[in-house]
């Protein structure tokens, strides 16, 4: 008898030979997924968008190479290679992450099965998830596609994100890893902009986030991976919870904002050449008023800080993160509760850093959260894609 999962979704048997690795989300039950929806804190749009994510899901069934068509290299990352790939007999648009581990069959399966997990994981906050399988010594996740891309290619694109949709980033990420703590005792373990992707409908998800802990252990061995966004008590091998998830977030809104990683803190010279006296000014009087800021800012507002300190060495890098005092926000140039949010989130000490709930009732999350911003119409505009069709 097959085993169904907690949102109805019908379980293949654990594969257990070198052939039969691929799973499968056919037999979907369309009301439990319904039900198990309607217990989630959502709003219609987003509801119905689930539900068409699910429906279409169901349709795919089984997935192999053969059934999916490249279409383009959307970039690579986190010992993976990233595609757009059509599924042949849907037309369903998907992204599919392929990751060369050397490991041994049981190990491979083992994976494969810790993936199934990423089934259960349905929220307007996290990417959406098909499946998964083993071909050509590639493990293969197949996930939904966001047309806008992941934060850090906006970022090369934008220069720098405005405050009004680092407010929307923030309260969806926390949402999210909020969700994967609650829902399914999981925390991310690789917060970071690459790993926080948008799209053309203004939808804002994570991915990535450490569902398989064989997975983890095997690209640790396999990859060397940025640690540039750990905690500082991660880094010193101490143990750590979903607070070192925190100042990942804290420490890739600052790079958002300011358009450069923030370590070595940029000099004050060139923080005052990009953002200007002006600039400064206009954030101050915005911040004291309460009031948004005015849209004809200055072209220099939106340049990245790309001038700075030497590049450090990694082991220098990882030195000033655990032993310097922690970046933030240049003074005057964001409103007060960005800065005070963000300062929030990179406290060094752990048990004195500010939680998950705590910071979801931060003033600058229900400022964030009252704010009228079009994400999607943004999106398009800087990274050139075409606005959804209406539906």
């Amino acid at each position: 008898m097959p085993k169904k999962n907690k949102l109805g979704l019908t379980l293949p048997p654990a594969p257990d030979t070198e052939n039969n690795t691929n799973e499968t989300t056919s037999g979907t039950n369309i009301e439990a997924l319904q039900k198990r929806l309607d217990e989630l804190d959502i709003d219609d749009t987003q509801r119905k968008r689930l539900e068409e994510f699910l429906t279409k899901k169901q349709k795919v069934g089984e997935l192999n190479n053969e059934d999916l068509e490249k279409k383009a290299e959307l970039g690579a990352g986190n010992g993976g290679v990233v595609t757009k790939v059509s599924h042949k007999c849907t037309g369903l648009i998907m992204a599919k992450k392929l990751i060369h581990l050397e490991i041994k069959p049981a190990v491979r399966n083992q994976i494969i099965r810790e993936l199934k997990v990423l089934h259960d994981c349905n929220s307007p906050y996290i990417v959406g998830y098909f499946g998964a399988y083993y071909s050509d010594g590639e493990i293969n996740i197949c996930m939904e596609y966001m047309d806008g891309g992941s934060l850090d290619l906006v970022l090369k694109k934008a220069g720098r994100i405005p405050e009004p949709i680092l407010g929307k980033v923030t309260v969806a990420v926390l949402k999210g890893l909020i969700y994967l703590r609650e829902n399914h005792e999981i925390m991310h373990r690789d917060v970071k902009p690459s790993n926080i992707l948008v799209n053309s409908r203004g939808e804002i998800k994570i991915c990535d986030f450490g569902v398989s802990g064989q997975l983890i252990d095997s690209m640790a061995n396999s990859f060397v991976g940025t640690r540039s966004y750990m905690s500082p008590e991660r880094l010193q091998g101490a143990s750590y919870t979903v607070q070192s998830d925190i100042w990942s977030l804290g420490l890739s809104l600052v790079e958002l904002a300011i358009g450069r990683f923030p370590i070595p803190p940029p000099d004050p010279k060139d923080l005052a050449a990009v953002f200007g006296e002006d600039a400064i000014q206009e954030h101050k009087k915005a911040a004291q008023s309460g009031k948004p800021l005015p849209g004809n800012r200055p072209a220099s507002f939106f340049m990245p800080v790309t001038d700075g300190p030497r590049p450090m060495a990694i082991f220098e890098l990882l030195d000033y993160i655990v032993n310097e005092p922690p970046p933030s926000l240049p003074k005057g140039c964001f409103s007060k509760e960005f800065n005070e949010f963000v300062n929030e989130c990179l406290i060094k000490d752990p048990d004195k850093r500010a939680d998950l709930h705590t910071l979801m009732s931060h003033d600058f999350i229900k400022k964030s959260e009252n704010e009228e911003v079009d994400i999607g119409s943004w999106v398009c505009r800087v990274m050139k894609t075409e606005p959804p069709l209406p539906q």
